[in-house]
């Protein structure tokens, strides 16, 4: 099979599909692969490294132009026209971009997105969102401690005593837990909240405190198991009491980590402007869910998209792709969980096989035969 690694188009997109590791691989099993000269740049892949490892060097048309075409972002327009109808595309298509599925599906493409896996034993070797997340809970404390104009753990020198910094998590998912874990190692002192009690343990074990807030009812206790691993939106009774407590502990902190996201929704509003209003001068807020909040805001409403301000004295930094800033690693990374999935979708002949029957195949196929598989 021809299989086809292009360079990413999408702005500040800097990570690449395939790496020499995984190109490798695929060449092994005897497929032909070309890469987009210039593809790995940006992740520190030169186009030798790819050559060496049996693949071709062409232009972005032969790229897309392959049987199977590797991504990283959902391909844009130009690329959608460059695509051959019946060829497929794997990548992190974004299940929930309606109008670009349908290019898609119009244009012929099989589109497998690959954020859509179940989050299953299984399935684990292939979860995207999970090795993107790590990354991103990893440089959002970095980026903290860049931002952040004091020492991140306590010193004691000769001019006196420092004190460590305190840092505030919300959202214990791979992001967040990750984030507690460098910045433990970075000598802070950490707070972290979520709506699972089930993370609590989790949380702990890294030695961060758990921000609890007790559940009333039933319901609210059933809501908070979650669903596939993730939150599910809270009821109204308990996001208020979760507010009170968590204003007062941001209120108290020096770094506040955001990372709540539920996917096909807008992020939930879990730092309010009377919060930030209340915060230290100096104060610093990452927050992982910029622009993907109610009017393009995220976790905080005063969040703006792939930018750093500073409101009311506290600094809030809305990079959408943190991942993308350990393009390196990240690629990496990503490149073994396509590597993964393909194992599922290319027979021993090296041919494409659909099995729908396969729990994991059917939740990524986005578009067949001219249709949109998956609801927005």
């Amino acid at each position: 099979m021809h299989i086809g690694i292009p360079k990413e188009t999408a702005a500040g997109e800097s990570r690449v599909a395939a790496t020499p590791e995984t190109v490798k691989k695929l060449v092994g099993a005897g497929h032909r692969v070309t890469v987009e000269r210039g593809a790995g740049e940006a992740a520190s892949v030169p186009d030798a490294a790819y050559v060496a490892a049996g693949a071709s060097s062409g232009s972005a048309a032969e790229a897309l132009g392959a049987e199977l075409v590797l991504k990283v972002r959902a391909p844009s327009i130009a690329e959608i026209a460059l695509i051959p109808r019946g060829s497929a595309v794997v990548g992190m298509l974004n299940p929930f971009d309606a109008e670009n599925n349908a290019r898609m599906a119009a244009a012929g493409v099989i589109g497998f997105a690959l954020e859509a896996a179940p989050r299953t034993t299984r399935a684990q070797s292939m979860d995207v969102l999970s090795s993107q997340a790590n990354i991103a809970g990893y440089k959002a404390v970095m980026l903290a401690a860049n931002l952040y104009q004091r020492f991140m753990p306590m010193l004691m020198t000769a001019a006196g005593t420092v004190k460590a910094a305190r840092l505030v998590v919300l959202g214990a998912g791979v992001a967040g837990l990750q984030a507690i874990a460098t910045a433990k190692r970075l000598g802070a002192v950490i707070e972290a909240s979520d709506v699972r009690p089930a993370v609590r343990e989790q949380i702990e074990s890294l030695g961060a405190k758990f921000i609890d807030v007790p559940f009333e009812t039933d319901e609210e206790r059933e809501i908070a198991k979650g669903v596939g691993g993730y939150a599910r939106p809270m009821p109204a009774a308990w996001l208020a009491r979760q507010s009170q407590l968590v204003h007062t502990r941001l209120t108290q902190a020096d770094i506040v980590i955001s990372t709540a996201l539920i996917p096909g929704r807008a992020a939930p509003t879990l730092i309010a402007e009377d919060t930030v209003k209340a915060m230290k001068p100096g104060s610093v807020i990452i927050d992982l869910a910029a622009g993907r909040g109610a009017n393009g805001g995220g976790n905080c409403p005063l969040s703006v998209a792939d930018e750093v301000v500073k409101v009311h004295g506290v600094t809030i930094a809305g990079y959408t792709n943190l991942a993308g800033m350990v393009a390196a690693d990240a690629s990496a990374l990503y490149a073994r969980n396509v590597l993964d999935f393909l194992k599922l979708v290319i027979d021993k002949e090296g041919k494409l096989v659909i099995d729908t029957n396969d729990d994991i195949v059917s939740a990524c196929l986005m578009c067949r035969d001219g249709q949109v598989l998956r609801a927005a």
